[in-house]
């Protein structure tokens, strides 16, 4: 296992690890040779031990590494270090199509549509390199954060199905061609029929066969009908619901026969979804279903389950990162099946085939030079005599040459006629007898009749070899005229209708009162500045009425809460409160109002209010001065007011014979005078027979009490 910081091949410097499936661990990277992200992935050690796996497996990436294209994952590199067999390939950032399924759960026809485009134009690129993928599902599609579509793991697929361990069977097993499922001859078109179900996927959200086993999904792959996709997507266009039916046909005669020619019908589905032009070729045999027989479904089952790991259960699903599971159900490789068969002492059927045909070639050109050689001696042919029967014979002979080149360039190739002004089908039908191909390379807006063929990229005279696609662009209907919307906020009621005219935009406008824009221009546009319309399509703009005016209720004199509703009910904002003392008018009344009753002002102005805190509290203060008898020690001292209430007291202040004692108060309310009555003491210490002393306060012999009148003093 690689860590972060490592180093492979002294370049590719360990990110992070992103993943890990079966055969393999996949980890970022920094190529720092080159600048870039890279993906490595590293084979696991269990496969990096088998030599013949290793070997099968760097071949095939070497081979996927000669393929550039924009929707396939580039392989950069191949190379070992120390027992770890890596390639290094494009780093994509994004998710695989099956997540980007599970998570729309089904996907619109165009978007289906132009995923599976993308994903077309990558096989095809692989195809005319006779690489076939050979595992062709969601899991292996990859769907950039830019919106680019790639597939990945060319070439990888052919090496893991020659070992005994397949990363992902269950996985695998929705998407294989019935040719898989049966071991049989796997070409391009077992990859048309894996697309065909991923598009079905992508438009239903599930997959058109399952089970609990791999081997009932592998029979339902060869014997069972494939329900309609419309069954799960009734908005299904008729075009791309065909197209999916026919990818997936059980046999690959009735299917597309190139990448090409699925490419066609997927353009055109994209342009006209509803039309019914998909061709499929009819069922032989009174299109019965054939029934696999016993001794096949034995065959499937024992080669599924023949390398399974004891007490291995079938029906497991293989995540993308599950650890890997030690089974075989694809053995696509011809040639390695021709090897087995050669091993077991059995000819091979189709090598039988190739020795008959060339015993009878061999057989007819011994016939034929014993032929020749009894009618030479008979001197049907003569050699050297230049007389004028020779020369009539070489004539002859030349003609008959020239005749059979000629003919042969009849056969090989034909003469480019014009297309221009033949609609699609007809051209169709022209190059098919011509034995060439149309290829619709681009849809023209034009007013002309739609699917109206406009220019040809081979022109009319020259000689092409059948076979050769022609490219065409064919015209399509003129789109409505899309035009971004201008930024009209703020501008002038006309300002912002002149420039939406200009641009064939209708306008339906509404007004409102508005505090912060100006009368007569725009407060707001619908759709807004940037968005794109088709002309004659309406916008939608607010204009301001100006300030919203309103009447200023008089409040002054009414309770508090009441004043301030009558403010709101007006549309005004109560924007302040204080409070006044006032002697006659009682607290909570309104004193004053900011703006004046019965004034116009703009909705929404702020009228602030002063409230009665009612008469204002007087505070006074006292400071009476007392002498203090002579015998006196303590005093009781209690202070009141006119009407008797105790304002405070003190109890058994300590106080000094023939002294001065100040009585001091502030804060005294409700009353200018009170009362100030004193009541004196003195202590008196008693010795008893046993020396024991004891202390009292007792009242004054004479003059122990008094009460005076005082005068209080404003504060």
């Amino acid at each position: 296992m690689l860590t972060e910081g490592m180093y492979l091949a002294d370049r590719y410097e360990i990110i992070s690890k992103v993943g890990a499936g079966g055969m393999s661990d996949v980890y970022k990277a920094m190529d720092h040779i080159l600048g870039r992200y890279v993906a490595i992935k590293v084979l696991k050690q269990e496969f990096s031990e088998d030599r013949t796996f290793v070997t099968k497996f760097r071949t095939e990436a070497q081979s996927a590494a000669g393929l550039e294209h924009p929707n396939i994952v580039n392989i950069y590199d191949v190379g070992s270090e120390e027992g770890l067999h890596f390639i290094v390939m494009e780093y994509v950032e994004g998710i695989t199509l099956k997540t980007y399924i599970e998570k729309k759960v089904q996907l619109s026809f165009k978007e289906a549509i132009s995923i599976a485009i993308q994903v077309a134009r990558g096989i095809e690129v692989a195809h005319n390199k006779n690489i076939i993928h050979r595992d062709i599902k969601p899991q292996n599609i990859i769907i950039s954060t830019e919106g680019k579509v790639k597939v990945t793991d060319f070439g990888i697929a052919r090496a893991a199905s020659a070992n005994t361990i397949s990363s992902d069977v269950m996985g695998s097993v929705h998407y294989a061609s019935p040719e898989q499922a049966r071991n049989g001859f796997v070409d391009n078109r077992s990859d048309i029929y894996s697309l065909g179900i991923v598009m079905y996927e992508m438009v239903t959200g599930r997959v058109p066969f399952d089970g609990d086993t791999t081997v009932a999904v592998a029979i339902q792959h060869l014997q069972e009908e494939m329900s309609s996709p419309r069954e799960y997507a009734p908005n299904i266009p008729i075009s791309l619901e065909k197209i999916i039916l026919k990818c997936a046909q059980k046999n690959p005669d009735r299917r597309y026969q190139s990448m090409a020619e699925l490419l066609a019908d997927l353009r055109k589905a994209l342009v006209n979804p509803n039309e019914d032009f998909v061709v499929i070729a009819p069922l032989v045999d009174n299109g019965k279903t054939k029934v696999i027989s016993q001794d096949e479904l034995q065959q499937i089952k024992d080669k599924t389950l023949e390398e399974s790991a004891p007490g291995e259960e079938d029906d497991s699903e293989v995540e993308e990162d599950a650890a890997p599971t030690k089974r075989r159900f694809f053995a696509d490789d011809e040639e390695e099946e021709d090897e087995e068969d050669e091993d077991d002492g059995i000819l091979n059927p189709k090598m039988d085939k190739v020795v008959t045909i060339m015993g009878i070639v061999v057989a007819v050109i011994i016939v034929i030079v014993i032929i020749f050689f009894i009618l030479s001696l008979f001197g049907v042919f003569k050699f050297g005599k230049k007389n004028k029967d020779n020369t009539e014979t070489q004539t002859q002979t030349q003609t008959e040459t020239q005749l059979v080149t000629e003919t042969e360039t009849e056969e090989t190739e034909v003469k480019m006629i014009t297309l221009i002004g033949l609609e699609q089908e007809e051209a169709q039908e022209a190059l098919d007898k011509m034995g060439l191909t149309l290829f619709v390379s681009e849809l023209v807006e034009s007013d002309r009749k739609e699917g109206t063929i406009l220019s040809q990229d081979i022109e009319e005279g020259t000689m092409v070899e059948k076979g050769t696609s022609v490219k065409v662009t064919v015209a399509c209907a003129v789109k409505e005229k899309v035009v971004t919307v201008p930024g009209v906020v703020g501008a002038t009621e006309a300002d912002a209708a002149k420039a939406l005219d200009a641009l064939k935009l209708s306008i339906e406008k509404s007004y409102e009162y508005s505090d912060t824009v100006a009368a007569g221009s725009v407060i707001s546009q619908n759709p807004t500045a940037g968005s794109t319309l088709t002309e004659g399509a309406k916008v939608k703009l607010v204009i301001s009425q100006g300030v919203k005016s309103t009447v200023v209720p008089s409040v002054v004199g009414k309770e508090s809460a009441t004043a301030q509703s009558e403010i709101a009910a007006a549309g005004l904002v109560v924007s302040g409160i204080t409070e006044e003392y006032h002697d006659t008018i009682a607290k909570g009344i309104v004193l004053k109002q900011s703006v004046e009753g019965g004034k116009t002002v703009a909705n929404g102005t702020g009228v602030s209010l002063v409230i009665s805190k009612g008469p204002a509290t007087v505070y006074y203060s006292c400071s009476y001065e007392l002498t203090v008898p002579a015998d006196a020690t303590k005093a009781d001292i209690t202070l009141s007011d006119a009407n008797g209430n105790v304002i405070t007291s003190w109890n058994k202040t300590p106080v000094t014979g023939g002294q001065k004692y100040t009585i001091s108060k502030s804060g005294i309310t409700g009353s200018s005078t009170g009362k100030i009555k004193v009541t004196w003491y003195k202590t008196v210490t008693v010795t008893d027979g046993e020396g024991n002393t004891t202390s009292s306060d007792v009242l004054l012999d004479s003059d122990y009490e008094r009460t005076d009148t005082v005068n209080f003093t404003k504060q």
